[in-house]
């Protein structure tokens, strides 16, 4: 690792009340020292206490003032780095951080490459790699639940279960070893031991990579497509799911001819919202061109919302958009269910959508869409109020390296008693290893490279 001094800006561009400017490395109190000039001049900024704020100025080299500061210390080992840190507070105007920048670059520091604070806290030991992924993960929470599940991996939840797996896995490797090394003094191998180790590690990784699949939904979202004839009520469920009049609501037919997009959290799920086109043939080019669009959409969205209207009745149109949607995918929601004449009855629902999850709501009364939400969230996670409170964050190379793990420990059950003690313990090792790269022990350097690259600039 590197032990030159890094800075960067650690704050969004544009204007604000503060900008941050942080820097690391051994050396970096010194640089700020000489570039800043406190109000208590009594006092270096090398000798005052660890954890301090200090308020001051940032100096030009001719001595002239940049900008009024407040500089804090954060001295190794204790610090987000594990080095010496300095972080500059200034005013947030862009002229006054790039100034202040590029005093401490001028005096030594370079600037830091993207991720590379987080990366020296990794290889510190201040974070194990998957605490550092979670860091990444909080910067692009999008709901708040997804933001918790960042902060339990940030905590090491994911690191103490990853502990647990690689300690039950080494101790079968220790067995396989010492039948191997010592069949006289240890004797062969306890078959029985070996299946029960290696199955409960299989069921924990399965039930990992189930958590894992319903914190990507948290974290990554859905998309979410409302279809139908025109004139049913989707752009009036589009307003009302999203709070605010985003689509235009007329009775006129075919008023919506683009997708038009909102998003939505959903019992903790960031959803995206596609109001359509209404479904139906037209000879108008413009609003041929929106029906078209819509069809794709079926394909491409997680959930199809089919919207029918109780004044109007089940027609043809209405059977053929429901037919095109994929049984997975359907939700049925019949819109003006505060009318007291209804064209649609409980036989017919019950009849030509039994394959679907049917919702009575009136958006214009705002009613039925606790419900629909309900199913957004039912289809998306099945079995979720059943789920063994197993709750982690995992990002795709994470989830790769599981798989990886799983496939070596499934291959050593299926060959004990059918190959050598060598041979089995390569497969045992190889789920050690895939494990390893979770926490980062197994990876080579470019790898680890590449994983803060994705990281922005400053953190």
């Amino acid at each position: 690792m590197n032990n030159d001094i890094i800075v960067a800006v650690s704050t969004p561009p544009g204007e604000g009340a503060v900008g941050i400017i942080r820097m690391s490395g051994n050396g970096a109190v010194h640089i700020a020292d000489k570039i800043f000039l406190p109000y208590n001049k009594d006092v270096s900024l090398s000798e005052r206490r660890n954890f301090s704020l200090n308020l001051g100025w940032i100096l030009a080299a001719d001595e002239n003032r940049i900008d009024e500061v407040l500089v804090g210390i954060m001295r190794s080992p204790h610090s987000y780095t594990g080095e010496d840190v300095v972080e500059i507070n200034c005013h947030g105007g862009g002229a006054a951080l790039r100034a202040c920048l590029q005093r401490c670059l001028d005096m030594g520091a370079r600037l830091a490459e993207p991720g590379e604070f987080t990366k020296r806290a990794f290889l510190n030991d201040r974070l194990e790699l998957e605490q550092a992924e979670a860091v990444l993960e909080i910067i692009r929470a999008k709901t708040e639940r997804g933001l918790q599940l960042a902060v339990k991996q940030l905590s090491g939840k994911t690191g103490r279960f990853i502990a647990e797996l690689e300690d039950r896995l080494l101790g079968l490797n220790a067995m396989v070893d010492a039948s191997l090394d010592f069949p006289e003094e240890v004797g062969d191998l306890d078959q029985e031991e070996a299946r029960m180790i290696l199955q409960e590690t299989i069921g924990t990784i399965d039930s990992w990579l189930e958590a894992a699949r319903r914190a990507e939904i948290y974290r990554d979202g859905i998309e979410l497509a409302i279809v139908g004839k025109p004139n049913v009520g989707k752009s009036s469920l589009l307003n009302a799911l999203s709070r605010k009049e985003k689509a235009i609501v007329t009775d006129i037919p075919g008023t919506t001819r683009d997708i038009v997009e909102e998003y939505i959290n959903v019992r903790g799920i960031p959803v995206k919202l596609m109001d359509t086109a209404g479904i139906r043939a037209t000879e108008d080019l413009v609003e041929k061109i929106g029906v078209e669009k819509s069809r794709e959409l079926i394909a491409q969205a997680d959930l199809v919302v089919l919207v029918l209207d109780f004044a109007a009745g089940i027609a043809g149109e209405d059977m053929e958009i429901f037919q095109h949607i994929p049984a997975e995918k359907r939700l049925v929601l019949v819109n003006k269910e505060d009318i007291e004449r209804k064209a649609i009855s409980e036989e017919e629902l019950a009849d030509k959508f039994s394959s679907a999850r049917v919702i009575r709501a009136s958006v214009k009364e705002d009613y039925g869409l606790d419900e629909l939400e309900n199913a957004i969230e039912e289809l998306l996670l099945p079995g979720k109020q059943n789920a063994d409170g197993l709750e982690i964050m995992v990002n795709m190379r994470q989830k790769n390296a599981l798989l990886k793990s799983l496939d070596f420990a499934e291959n050593a059950l299926q060959q004990i008693g059918k190959v050598s003690l060598d041979c089995l313990g390569v497969d045992v090792w190889g789920a050690l290893e895939s494990l390893g790269e979770i926490s980062g022990r197994s990876l080579k350097e470019e790898v680890i490279d590449r994983i803060f690259h994705d990281f922005c600039i400053g953190k």
